[in-house]
């Protein structure tokens, strides 16, 4: 089943998937900061919602 667009929240709360614009805006509002700064963090340290959050300083 493909994702809900009209969803705004993202869909598995335990990965960021930055490969959905509207996953993007969910991770980017949620943790306040940047789209760079979303892509540069789940690069550097994977997509799990709390090694993000961690590594941002957003617990």
């Amino acid at each position: 089943m493909p994702d809900d667009l009209g969803n705004a929240g993202a869909q598995d709360r335990s990965r960021v998937n930055v490969n959905e614009p509207h996953e993007v805006r969910y991770w980017t509002q949620r943790f306040g900061v940047s789209e760079d700064a979303l892509r540069r963090a789940v690069a550097e340290v994977g997509v799990s919602a709390d090694a993000v959050a961690q590594h941002l300083g957003k617990h």
